[in-house]
């Protein structure tokens, strides 16, 4: 318990002075709102409607589960054939690079435009593209990048590439599946964030970011900017909280 105090208290207290700093800047500076909101306006707008911030994280929040989830399951299929079939490796790798190279602000009117606007499926497929990349990337070398003498070992005993796969190639990927799945669980809440900006209905934090700001209500836009970052720390403590649940050893493995 000590040391769980001894590791949480630093950043805490670094948090503090960085909020106290910023509102004596505010306060001796007399900076107008729309340059720079005192966290104190901030917190009265996200603490004074409590109930509008939650619904509003909630919608974008399954948003983001929704492409999260189908981006994984995409990336592990993607990433299995990849394992299995060197030709849908050297099709599907630089395909899955070129799909995380374009911009969200540019892919998102495009399926605006494909489908119907007011429904969410424009956003969960830009969460689901920005998902899949990392996923498919870390699952693949996972899957991939196993010890040459086990490889042999399980050659000598003339195991099946089904067998070699369930016993070797996919524990070898657990850690692997995790790493990806902590760098996917936050961008899928800022996919799901930016394509709500663009349009569509006005129940995310993305399209209350950008009504606010238009309204000139500037405490409320950073009030709803800052549920985002809490929506995008709870996704990746969650993912935290499974990996440790279903695979301690994991994190058991790279502490020693």
């Amino acid at each position: 318990m000590g040391g769980r105090l001894r590791s949480v208290w630093p950043p805490l207290l670094i948090g503090f002075l960085f909020l106290a700093a910023w509102q004596l800047l505010v306060i001796v500076q007399d900076l107008k709102p729309y340059l720079l909101p005192a966290p104190s306006l901030i917190a009265s707008n996200f603490f004074g409607d409590l109930g509008l911030m939650s619904s509003t994280a909630i919608y974008t929040g399954t948003t983001a589960l929704l492409g999260l989830a189908f981006g994984t399951i995409l990336g592990i299929v993607a990433a299995l054939l990849a394992a299995r079939f060197s030709i849908v490796n050297n099709i599907v790798t630089p395909l899955a690079a070129g799909l995380a190279a374009v911009p969200i602000i540019a892919l998102t009117p495009i399926l605006n435009n494909m489908f119907n606007i007011t429904s969410r499926t424009p956003r969960v497929l830009v969460t689901v593209i920005i998902v899949f990349f990392p996923m498919f990337v870390n699952i693949t070398r996972g899957l991939l990048q196993v010890q040459p003498v086990q490889l042999e070992l399980m050659r000598s005993m003339n195991a099946s590439p089904r067998t070699v796969l369930r016993i070797l190639r996919i524990p070898n990927a657990v850690p692997f599946f995790f790493t990806g799945l902590k760098v996917a669980a936050p961008l899928a809440v800022i996919a799901a964030l930016v394509a709500e900006y663009f349009g569509g209905p006005q129940e995310g934090l993305g399209s209350r970011i950008a009504s606010s700001a238009a309204n000139t209500a500037y405490g409320r836009a950073w009030a709803y900017v800052v549920a985002s970052i809490i929506l995008g720390l709870l996704f990746y403590l969650a993912v935290l909280a499974v990996e440790r649940w279903t695979a301690p050893w994991v994190g058991h493995r790279r502490s020693t």
